[in-house]
């Protein structure tokens, strides 16, 4: 009985002793912490992404053609390749280095007329291919035809026009006029010059009437101003990474 006792008390005390450290708060507890003071397990923050370039609408592009293209032999639809002769530079930075591939396509052909009417041909630039393979769609058009001296552009479409065929139908009508007068005078004195010299005529005349005029032709090499339509975005990220890097 008197063990029964002394067993009963000691569990009387320790529950005692044992109170207090159950009610102690775990605000009481220290706890570590972390270096820098954020939490380890907090994630890091991205760095931001450089902003965006815009080239303007209305920039002016210098290309280089890469194939050649002529009104007798073009149809709608068919490709045209280029590269940029120049840099583009925006806010003191290169954004379209020389040397990035221009594709476009022909949009209209007209081809000249045998009396009048003058070729006509019209091509749009529809996407920009830097050398990495990153690529940007183009509202691109033809400005200017530096270094032509025949061919013009004219109209907001970029249409360039090709050269008149006065001169040369000029030309063809007293070159077949000539001989025919001296024929006709070796014939039979001045009267048979002037037949001869219209029979010369209307032989050249008739040329010109069968013939067309000048076609639009641009050879491998030759230079074309495009113009955009309006303004394009890059990615400052893309437009001098490698092509290993993607």
């Amino acid at each position: 009985m008197r063990a029964i006792i002394i067993a009963a008390g000691l569990t009387l005390w320790m529950g005692v002793l044992a109170a207090p450290l159950a009610a102690q708060s775990s605000q009481d507890i220290p706890h570590l912490k972390p270096r820098n003071g954020v939490a380890d397990s907090d994630p890091k923050e991205a760095p931001a992404s450089p902003p965006e370039i815009t080239v303007p609408s209305g920039t002016k592009i210098p290309l280089t053609l890469k194939q050649g293209i002529n009104t007798k032999s073009a149809r709608p639809g068919d490709p045209v390749y280029a590269q940029t002769a120049f840099p583009v530079i925006e806010n003191n930075q290169i954004v379209i280095p020389a040397g990035t591939f221009v594709q476009g396509e022909v949009q209209r052909v007209v081809r000249p007329g045998r009396v009048k009417g003058r070729a006509e041909l019209q091509m749009g630039f529809t996407s920009l291919i830097f050398p990495n393979g990153y690529t940007v769609m183009l509202p691109g058009a033809v400005q200017n035809t530096p270094g032509s001296n025949d061919n013009t552009v004219k109209g907001k479409e970029g249409t360039i026009e090709g050269p008149g065929g006065k001169g040369k139908d000029a030309a063809t009508i007293a070159t077949a006029t000539v001989p025919g007068g001296l024929i006709g005078a070796v014939a039979d004195g001045g009267k048979g010059a002037a037949i001869g010299a219209g029979a010369g005529g209307a032989l050249g005349l008739a040329t010109v009437l069968l013939t067309r005029g000048p076609e639009v032709q641009l050879g491998v090499g030759d230079s074309v101003e495009m113009i955009l339509e309006s303004g394009i975005k890059l990615d400052p990220t893309r437009i001098h990474k490698s092509a290993a890097e993607y």
